[in-house]
């Protein structure tokens, strides 16, 4: 599993034209799916985001999670995040989860992080969306098996 988590002022996805998803002040979330993951590794990941303490205090500095600055989430499905590039100029996406498995856990994270996290929006897996974001910082935080 994967997330590329930024820390963002707004941020939406525009799905054939119609916004899917728009939030302000939280961490836009690009979240790809591997063949060997499963809940309890998407889990981790969750405890992890929803934890991460990158907004900055009184002090600036950072010390303050989403919760402690009623932060919003975009949760948006990217399977590229699997690109293996290491063969030629063509990515791979063998490593990749099947379709099925991935929008399974993905929709899994999306209600897990419901259950925590007043305003979570997404877009749609599959689905070709446009993403637009305002990072804030620019602060960009990755997590992959390697970190949990």
């Amino acid at each position: 599993m994967k997330f590329v988590i930024q820390r963002v002022t707004e941020a939406s996805v525009t799905i054939d034209g119609k916004v899917s998803g728009k939030i302000g002040k939280g961490f836009l979330v690009l979240i790809g799916v591997g063949q060997d993951d499963t809940k309890e590794i998407a889990d981790k990941f969750i405890k992890k985001l929803i934890g991460l303490r990158i907004f900055d205090d009184e002090n600036g500095k950072t010390n303050l999670a989403l919760k402690d600055v009623d932060g919003e989430l975009l949760l948006v499905s990217q399977f590229t995040l699997y690109a293996n590039c290491k063969k030629g100029n063509r990515p791979s996406f063998v490593e990749a989860g099947d379709p099925q498995q991935a929008e399974e856990l993905y929709e899994y994270i999306i209600e897990e992080c419901r259950k925590q996290v007043p305003v979570v929006e997404t877009g749609e897996f599959g689905a070709d969306m446009k993403v637009s974001l305002l990072n804030d910082g620019p602060f960009t935080i990755i997590l992959d098996e390697k970190i949990l």
